[in-house]
């Protein structure tokens, strides 16, 4: 005989799964977005003033890094305002891996277009102004500077939360405690973060390109940092679709978790049949158990009393199938 139980709790429990840093996060974000704003307006209403035309471009450049932000405070926003929804299955834990997602596809993009405008440079060569180009791009920098100040210590402030090991898996310890870390990063935050990054090496390579342009005659340095800046963004964005992708396609989060559940059947004396891992948002993971056992006494609400206990199992669904018991 079989029995199938979702939560002794399964018409009161919630199914918030937000990040520890969400609220948190969302704000700093948010002062971002009035930063660059700031900028994206004082430079293209001087740029028009003066005459600047490098001026008014990186205003208008900077209007897609706010864009860039703004996808994530959105995100932070909605995820909150609509946690209780029950439209949502499994909560809006992944909306911030979906805005990440999103925000590195543009990140992508924006690599090519900066790539497309330095080859661009090398075939068409055009006259540079160093006295406004060098300044707007250390303007560009100190910014970026200030941005990534307000975002520090999210990407990776609340991926030590919960850092309690069991003593049986300390022979593997450094591999749960990766896996640890990356189940809990907000890839929403951390989306933001490596856009606010990749401008500032943008800006630095631009800021040496121009110096090495203008002291040395080398014109080329200028749009060879850009390719060298359009491929290490590349890299990064490649890496954040990589990482979100997987999660939005419910991948398996580690192997951490998935040994902890198999340990806990298995030293119970009864048998694993199934197991389903994934993540449900920063920190909370959802699992499908099905377990077969021989004991009258163990049935899903025992499983799910055990399973419990395990931090960052927020949403556990229990099989249990009988084996020569008379129930």
């Amino acid at each position: 005989m079989n029995k199938f139980y979702d939560s002794p709790f399964s018409r009161g429990h919630d199914h918030v799964f937000l990040g520890e840093g969400h609220d948190a996060n969302g704000k700093k974000t948010w002062s971002v977005i009035v930063l660059c704003t700031i900028m994206m307006i004082a430079e293209i209403a001087g740029g028009s003033m003066f005459g600047s035309l490098a001026l008014v471009a990186d205003g208008l450049h900077m209007s897609t890094h706010a864009g860039a932000m703004l996808i994530a405070a959105l995100a932070y926003t909605y995820a909150r305002k609509h946690a209780a929804n029950p439209q949502f299955v499994f909560g809006t834990g992944k909306m911030g891996d979906l805005a990440g997602f999103t925000s590195a596809i543009i990140l992508a993009m924006i690599a090519l277009l900066i790539g497309y405008e330095a080859i661009d440079r090398f075939i068409s060569p055009v006259a540079i102004r160093f006295t406004e180009a060098i300044p707007i791009a250390v303007l560009g920098l100190l910014v970026n500077i200030v941005s990534a100040w307000l975002l520090s210590d999210s990407d990776h402030g609340h991926s030590h939360g919960h850092s309690h090991e069991h003593e049986h898996d300390h022979h593997d310890h450094h591999d749960h405690h990766d896996d640890h870390d990356r189940n809990h990063r907000d890839h929403n935050m951390r989306a933001a973060y490596v856009h606010v990054i990749a401008d500032a090496a943008v800006s630095v390579l631009a800021i040496i390109g121009l110096l090495l342009a203008r002291n040395f005659g080398w014109m080329w340095m200028d749009p060879a940092a850009g390719i060298i800046g359009a491929l290490v963004i590349l890299s990064w964005s490649y890496t954040l679709i990589k990482d979100t992708g997987a999660i939005l396609l419910d991948m398996n989060p580690g192997a951490s978790m998935v040994e902890k559940v198999e340990a806990i059947v298995n030293e119970s004396g009864d048998q694993l049949l199934d197991l389903h891992i994934w993540r449900l948002g920063p920190g909370h993971f959802g699992a499908v158990v099905s377990v077969a056992t021989r004991e009258a006494g163990r049935g899903p609400v025992y499983y799910h009393e055990l399973l419990s206990q395990q931090e960052g199992l927020s949403h556990i669904t229990v099989e249990v199938h009988y084996a020569g018991v008379d129930k």
